[in-house]
């Protein structure tokens, strides 16, 4: 399971927001949800099936640097 600690702030529109909370209504989920499924699929997209161990192993390595 994820954690989720960090918050992700961004101005849209007013008007998608409506609409993008909407829609979010209508697949029953919140639209955090839903950001947080695009940012997901985006970035396994972007760098394959491994990125969470990748980053998993680099935040890691990061710690035992500090």
């Amino acid at each position: 399971m994820e954690k989720r600690t960090a918050r992700l702030t961004l101005l849209i529109d007013p008007r998608k927001k409506a609409v993008f909370e909407q829609l979010c209504a209508r697949e029953d989920v919140t639209p955090s949800q839903k950001v947080r499924q695009f940012i997901r699929d985006y970035v396994q997209q972007q760098l394959g099936d491994d990125w969470m161990r990748e980053a998993e192993a680099a935040l890691r390595a990061r710690e035992e640097e500090n």
